[in-house]
């Protein structure tokens, strides 16, 4: 009868290493695939609303002349910022865009958007002219 024998991994020279043996992917506080460390927090609890540095304002640079609404500042996650949009679009009746951490609508939306913003809690500040 044959004697049963752990998988072996690495066999160097006289030493072997058993599959699994290193110390970092048995500890426990070592890698295990999901690392609380590597999570990354919810940005919209750690800085709510009313505390974000919202900014919104209308240019024209490299829009070939056209007059965009840009608004920056806004900590939240894509899918949030992807709904935002979508109200202020529906709400607007213009085309927009997220692009990064910032959002584009088309055309001189500034005062709409204030108000929208300030009635979902956010503080928003006109910035540029």
């Amino acid at each position: 009868m044959q004697k049963h024998q752990p998988p072996y991994i690495h066999n160097i020279g006289d030493q072997t290493m058993p599959r699994g043996g290193w110390q970092e992917f048995t500890d426990p506080g070592g890698f295990s695939g999901q690392s609380s460390a590597l999570e990354r927090p919810d940005i919209s609890q750690a800085n709510p609303k009313e505390q974000q540095a919202v900014r919104v304002q209308r240019t024209r640079g490299g829009k070939r002349g056209k007059t965009v609404t840009q608004i920056t500042g806004l900590a939240l996650t894509a899918t949030e910022a992807k709904a935002l949009l979508k109200r202020l679009k529906a709400r607007a009746g213009t085309g927009g865009t997220v692009k990064d951490d910032l959002l584009e609508l088309q055309g001189d939306q500034v005062t709409l958007v204030m108000d929208v913003l300030q009635s979902e809690g956010f503080r928003p500040k006109q910035a540029g002219g």
